[in-house]
């Protein structure tokens, strides 16, 4: 670890000094400023030097600080780059020269290899066991098990197949066991892969509307301070003195937000780096700043509120019927049953009542469908349904007997924030079969935390309202949307954004991909569909839509950062002021002596120990740019006020013991 910081450190320090090329240093207005009158003084160094001027030694001191200002500001850019290009070299390593067996005949599985390179978008290709997939695509055949820790950094496969919600697949990612045919999506030097490998590098990092606007306020302060600076020799000729061009620039650089000019790039690429140490692959910057004003956050209920997996609790017979045979009669239905519900209700009527899976011959088993919401078997002439309530009613016949007390029992359930599976035999209403839905442990104090931040939370269901209304009582979530379709989700994030406000949500289904799209933030799970990962401006390489909480506070730490160091920058030049302005016309007007506060020894150690001092505290703040600001939750007022404090009255105080302190040395040294 030490060696790969050393090493990380060492191309930050080459890339400082190759970023001073003016075609680099162009995009940071106040920093390209600074160079072009450091290579100013240069100049009149040398020539001042080779015509015997004196004043040597002062004269070299100034100019090595102002270099050191502009080197400075390029090695907290690079220093922070440099991280990114670590995780991109590990990426990197999976784009190896691979060949791939594109298909001529999928139903006779017929191939020929070819470089994966040639690949186009729409060929089919096959990849089996062991094997590097070639390029991204979708699964159309098959189901394996997939290596993506290459990409995700978890060691635990992860299950590909065709259909549903499962069936993207990455290139340079490996086939564990079994095969899959995968219809290519992407064409080369388009693929996920090198877009994340371009993202974490920064060199695709595109500057945020809020950097953007900062970088114009900080050119137009740089050129306001231009004009100023440039009549300064007009009043000290006016005084019946003059002031050397070394004191002027040295004003000048001194006065400009050089502080948060050098850092402002180094913020947002570390913003950017935070997600992705975290797992989290930000499109843009403009995702990471947005996720920090987030005003709405959209949930999925399952997975994310709940654990996801519904257990059944309880058989709850309807009157005249033994609660035994309605567990039998739920647990034969579920024989055939693979989900998590279907076994836990197998499991719940052999702890219960001591009834075991049996082994069913001439038996007919009736899968379930999205349309017809009900499953069973037909067994030894008689047919037992379980399902949806109103689609076992809609199989009985709504006037059934104790068809009210079903109804009444299932509203019950669902206020309990559980769901209800009704079981019906040979007609006959039998019970229902309680699901309950686990909250997550912790979940309501961290909907608390967010409401705390100003955040509304909204709650995501395909459930019916009442079974919504309860889950959402228990987990603390500000509202709910329960039956929710693509259009309506859509619907949603529209409304939210016409009444300006930022929403977030996440999603990882083609079904999610409009929401997605429409969303300020939004973030697609990586397990999810190609569709999806393309519609979301986030990609969470470990698929946990938890995530999207830390998202919100890593946004919001970034624009807490950006603010804060642009506070102590402002702050602290007026420490500089008080040590440059005396200094500089101390000489014409003596009454100035009463400004230096500071007891500086003298005019030239004064503009020494500013010029030091605005280059030490870039490499002091570095750090802090690097790491972010730690975000709490208490409150928009609290949080402006604890801010101005700390950062707005150490901007004030930090220089002025700072500057004092670089004074003593400075003349203890002899060094003016």
């Amino acid at each position: 670890m030490k060696t790969s910081n050393n090493k990380v450190l060492l191309t930050a320090v080459i890339g400082a000094f190759q970023k001073l090329d003016p075609r680099v240093m162009v995009k940071n207005p106040v920093m390209f400023v600074v160079e072009i009158v450091a290579a100013l003084t240069t100049f009149l160094f040398i020539r001042d030097t080779l015509g015997g001027k004196p004043g040597f030694a002062f004269a070299l001191q100034i100019n090595i600080w102002l270099w050191f200002t502009v080197v400075f500001a390029n090695f907290a850019e690079a220093l922070a780059e440099g991280r990114g290009k670590a995780r991109a070299a590990s990426l990197r390593q999976t784009k190896v020269d691979m060949m791939a067996k594109l298909l001529a005949d999928q139903k006779a599985k017929l191939w020929r290899k070819i470089p994966a390179h040639e690949l186009e978008r729409g060929n089919l290709v096959l990849v089996e066991a062991g094997e590097l997939i070639p390029s991204d695509g979708d699964v159309v055949e098959g189901v394996a098990s997939v290596d993506e820790s290459a990409i995700t950094g978890e060691s635990a496969p992860v299950i590909r197949e065709s259909g549903g919600d499962r069936s993207a697949v990455t290139g340079g990612t490996r086939v564990l066991s079994d095969y899959i045919v995968v219809k290519i999506t992407a064409t080369q030097g388009s693929t996920f892969l090198d877009r994340m490998i371009a993202l974490v590098e920064g060199a695709e990092r595109q500057k945020t509307p809020n950097e953007i606007a900062l970088n114009i306020l900080l050119a137009g302060m740089t050129l306001i301070f231009v004009f100023a600076v440039a009549t300064i020799p007009a009043f000290a000729s006016y005084a019946g003195g003059s002031i050397p061009v070394l004191v002027l620039v040295a004003l000048f650089v001194t006065l400009i937000p050089t502080t948060i000019g050098a850092l402002l790039s180094a913020i947002g690429i570390a913003g950017m780096d935070r997600l992705v140490r975290f797992n989290v692959l930000a499109m843009s910057g403009r995702a990471v700043e947005a996720a920090g004003d987030v005003d709405t956050l959209l949930l999925d209920k399952t997975g994310t509120i709940t654990l996801g997996n519904r257990q059944a609790s309880a058989f709850i017979p309807v009157p005249g019927v033994d609660e035994r045979d309605l567990a039998d009669a739920a647990q034969l239905a579920s024989l055939s049953d693979e989900t998590p519900e279907g076994r836990s209700i197998v499991v719940l009527a052999k702890e219960k009542y001591g009834i075991r899976g049996r082994e069913v011959e001439h038996a007919t088993f009736i899968p379930f469908t999205a349309q017809t919401r009900i499953s069973g078997i037909d067994i030894d002439g008689s047919s037992i349904r379980k399902g949806a309530v109103d689609a076992v009613l809609g199989w009985t016949g709504t006037h059934a007997a104790h068809a009210e007390a079903l109804r009444s029992i299932s509203d019950g359930i669902a206020k309990q924030g559980g769901t209800p599976l009704a079981v019906a035999r040979d007609g006959k209403l039998l019970g229902v079969i309680h699901l309950k839905d686990i909250v997550k442990g912790g979940i309501r104090e961290r909907f608390a935390a967010l409401r705390q931040m100003g955040i509304r939370t909204v709650m995501i269901t395909g459930d019916n309202p009442l079974t919504a209304a309860a889950i959402a009582a228990e987990s603390g979530v500000d509202d709910f949307l329960a039956q929710a379709t693509p259009e309506t989700k859509l619907k949603l994030i529209r409304d939210e954004q016409a009444k300006g406000k930022l929403v977030a949500m996440c999603g990882d289904g083609t079904n999610d991909a409009p929401a997605l799209a429409q969303a300020d933030v939004g973030v697609a799970m990586n397990t999810g569909t190609m569709a999806a990962r393309e519609a979301g401006n986030m990609v969470d390489l470990d698929s946990d839509p938890t995530k999207l909480i830390e998202i919100v506070e890593i946004g919001k730490a970034l624009l807490m950062t950006r603010g804060a160091l642009t506070t102590f920058s402002i702050a602290n030049d007026v420490a500089k002021y008080f040590a440059i302005i005396p200094a500089m016309f101390i000489a014409f007007y003596p009454q100035l002596t009463a400004l230096n506060i500071m007891g500086l020894h003298s005019p030239e150690s004064a503009i020494l120990s500013a010029i030091i001092f605005n280059a030490l505290i870039i490499i002091a703040l570095i750090p802090l740019a690097l790491k972010g600001i730690t975000y709490r939750p208490i409150g928009a007022a609290a949080l402006l006020s604890r801010n101005l404090l700390i950062y707005g009255l150490g901007g004030l105080i930090v220089p002025f013991i700072g500057i004092k302190l670089i004074d003593i040395t400075v003349t203890a040294l002899h060094l003016a």
